[in-house]
């Protein structure tokens, strides 16, 4: 198990090319603090770009909370798909 990375994996919605990337939890994250900085959520965006088909940009934003778990991603460009999609061919 990989504890200090995240893994994601997309579909290009222009032409369908399968992609992963991994977000480093200890080192792509960014601090992003609420209005009174009290709380701290962490942000990374990525983005990636396909090699086989096209090379459209696909932007992907995610959220994690101060333990480093997800709570929001939205992606422009692309889909999520699951681990399992991803290796199926």
């Amino acid at each position: 198990m990989d504890r200090s990375g995240y893994w994601v994996y997309i579909r290009c919605d222009d032409c369908g090319e399968k992609l992963r990337t991994r977000i480093d939890l200890d080192f792509d994250l960014s601090d992003q603090y609420n209005d009174t900085e009290d709380e701290i959520n962490y942000f990374c965006r990525k983005t990636l770009i396909g090699s086989e088909r096209c090379f459209s940009p696909i932007e992907v934003k995610l959220t994690f909370d101060e333990q480093r778990r997800l709570i929001d991603k939205k992606i422009q460009g692309g889909q999520f798909i699951s681990e399992e999609e991803y290796q199926a061919e």
